[in-house]
């Protein structure tokens, strides 16, 4: 069934979800990897430079992992920072507060989700044995995409993918959720209204997007309730 609001709007169908940060903590994770990769070329690897790698495309940041020293070609560093990361994920997977019980939440209430991430699959394979069967009805990955975010090609990839099983599904009826600045602004430019939990790097309040300071407590009701809120803003200015 659908969700139901307190407006004639459009009601929650869907939740698309950024994984890194926002599903698990693996920030830190990444954070290694990266450290370890740029001192064996010699280099060192700085907090500050570490921040500005989250939420961006993989190349992205290889290319910026390049500039710090790392002698490798961007597929490979790629390569590197995924298995690395892989190889922590398997002593132990960091979820963020509340993930969980939110996906259950909206399980319960027959809203649909998707999972719109820049890792690559073999990463995202991790994730997902660890979680019931059918919890993402479409997962978007960073190497299925041309333009990973902050452009909008990965979360209108996950809408249509969604499509799929929710016919006639609009931007209006879904929800995303995200931890970074260029996560939020890619789903806001995919036309998705857009939660931030922000987790390494905080996301400046002019973004123009709902902020949580954490998912924990929060249900599918809450969700519906900031589409609604999205969606009459939206209206009062004219927008789609």
């Amino acid at each position: 069934m659908r969700l139901p609001v307190e407006t004639d709007l459009a009601p929650l169908r869907a939740v698309l979800w950024d994984m890194d940060g926002t599903l698990v903590d693996t920030e830190p994770y990444w954070i290694v990897a990266e450290g370890e990769l740029v001192e064996a070329f010699g280099g060192t690897w700085s907090h500050e430079q570490a921040m500005r790698l989250v939420g961006q495309a993989l190349p992205t940041s290889a290319g910026i992992l390049q500039d710090a020293g790392v002698a490798l070609g961007k597929r490979e560093i790629i390569d590197r920072l995924t298995a690395r990361v892989i190889e922590q994920l398997g002593h132990a997977v960091p979820w963020r507060p509340g993930a969980l019980e939110l996906l259950a939440s909206l399980t319960d209430a027959g809203v649909a989700c998707a999972l719109v991430t820049m890792s690559e699959r073999p990463m995202v394979e991790e994730i997902l044995a660890r979680l019931p069967a059918g919890t993402f009805r479409a997962v978007v990955t960073g190497d299925a995409v041309t333009h990973g975010k902050p452009h909008p090609e990965p979360y209108l990839k996950g809408l249509a993918r969604l499509e799929h099983d929710l016919e006639g599904l609009a931007p209006n009826e879904c929800v995303a959720i995200e931890d970074s600045a260029p996560g939020a602004t890619s789903a806001e430019a995919a036309g998705l209204a857009t939660i931030v939990v922000p987790s390494a790097v905080a996301v400046p309040e002019d973004l123009g997007v709902e902020q949580w300071e954490t998912l924990e407590g929060h249900t599918a009701a809450e969700l519906s309730a900031v589409l609604a809120r999205t969606s009459a803003g939206f209206a009062s200015q004219g927008r789609a």
